[in-house]
């Protein structure tokens, strides 16, 4: 084998800088469009409602992942998407300077949302047919590693370029986000070179042509009535209460508390720079986030989600008081301010375990993969529909009282985890 070949079809040529790809657009798509908009002069309520809207790509992506599968191959949409994916971030950087800035920004906004939603989906299927069983097991780890990577990037370093941007350019705000998004621009465009040029071409990528549209789509409802048919209507019913609510207190916070660390003081925020928020959510943040999650695995794959999922309930709850003490207090330490979004974030990562772990639990038999991807669905609505009506709310009542009723719905999250059903073993390593 030449050593182009050997490159080509070595895993750690790829699949990083896939993950890496996949991680960036939608952590631009659902924060960093936060501190833009922010700082560009909308109001919370209009930030959460139009950005929220954003979420809807990743509802609706079940309804056409079965045409990526039949039209072209993986490799093919993974490397339009990046293309597409790129084009956006110019267009985003484009408009900003512009008097349409917040039209042309939305707009380019929805493309890059579209478009990472589709790659989403090429890219999973496309890890799977360009790895064997061996190497997909090896490289899950660092396909994860390599999303937070991004995630870490986008709302962190990327942040923090725009910010320390600003005071080069002496508060041209947005002259400072506009090179931002250039420079991504030309990294995308970079990525999309290299996913050209590595990504290998395996026999099994390739479109079903025998089969129509026709069948596909037969295929497809079968799929989304089984989902809703496949447990008894009451059993059903609990878990997509589950599916929705769970999570529902962290779809309102999650947008309100990235406003209040930037917002000013006078409007009873932390008055954060844009430097010192990507060190905090973007660094910090994610960190607790990630240790969160990984602590969480390991808990449910030694005793089982049963076990744990009262635990992982409070750990996704409590934290949230976090916010009760900042908005409260309003603390002026750097470090304070840090070990409480390290605490809330680190509580969240934990507590997700046992939300994603019942979707795969969920999901099992037939159509099992159809039936994660409407599951993943619930989730982006959970957070899509609580979001659009955050931010009034925090402008009709203050952040503290916000956060105050936070708090007081995550009553719902305890309510349909006591009405679930788990099987004790589910989760344990000799279940999965």
């Amino acid at each position: 084998m030449s050593l182009k070949n050997k490159i080509k079809n070595n895993p750690w040529g790829w699949v990083p800088t896939l993950y890496f790809a996949e991680g960036l657009p939608y952590v631009a798509v659902m924060t960093i469009s936060l501190i833009l908009y922010k700082q560009l002069g909308l109001t919370n309520a209009e930030i959460t409602f139009y950005t929220s809207w954003l979420y809807l790509p990743w509802v609706i992506k079940p309804l056409w992942s079965p045409f990526v599968d039949i039209i072209r191959t993986k490799r093919w949409w993974i490397v339009t998407m990046q293309l597409l994916i790129g084009a956006a971030f110019g267009g985003v950087a484009f408009t900003i300077p512009t008097d349409f800035w917040f039209q042309g920004t939305l707009f380019f906004f929805w493309i890059m949302a579209f478009s990472s939603a589709t790659h989403d989906i090429a890219a999973d299927g496309f890890y799977m047919l360009g790895l064997n069983q061996h190497e997909q097991a090896w490289f899950v780890g660092i396909r994860s590693t390599f999303y937070r990577i991004a995630t870490i990037f986008g709302q962190g370093v990327l942040v923090m370029i725009a910010g320390n941007l600003q005071v080069v350019f002496r508060n041209s705000i947005k002259y400072s986000w506009s090179l931002m998004f250039y420079g991504v621009t030309g990294l995308f465009i970079a990525l999309w070179l290299w996913h050209s040029y590595i990504l290998p071409r395996p026999s099994a990528d390739k479109g079903l042509e025998k089969a129509s549209f026709n069948e596909i789509w037969v295929k497809l409802c079968h799929s989304i009535k089984t989902f809703f048919t496949k447990y008894p209507a009451r059993e059903a019913t609990i878990a997509f209460l589950f599916m929705l609510l769970y999570r529902m207190p962290e779809g309102l916070l999650a947008k309100v508390s990235a406003l209040f660390l930037v917002d000013s003081g006078s409007n009873g925020g932390l008055g954060l720079s844009p430097q010192e928020y990507g060190f905090v959510q973007g660094t910090v943040g994610i960190v607790g986030l990630t240790l969160g999650g990984i602590l969480g695995g390991m808990a449910a794959g030694r005793d089982g989600l049963k076990k744990w999922l009262w635990v992982m309930v409070c750990a996704i709850t409590l934290p949230d008081l976090v916010y009760v003490y900042m908005s409260y207090v309003m603390p002026s330490s750097f470090a304070i301010i840090n070990l409480c979004v390290f605490i809330e974030q680190f509580g969240y990562g934990f507590g997700f375990t046992a939300y994603m772990l019942y979707l795969i639990y969920y999901s099992q038999g037939e159509y099992k993969t159809s039936h994660y991807a409407i599951c993943t669905a619930f989730m982006a609505l959970s957070m899509m529909i609580p979001g659009l009506f955050a931010g009034y709310l925090q402008e009709a009542v203050g952040y503290f009282w916000f956060f105050v009723i936070v708090v007081i719905l995550c009553i719902m999250t305890f309510l349909v985890s006591a009405f679930i059903k788990i099987d004790e073993n589910f989760g344990k390593k000799e279940s999965v």
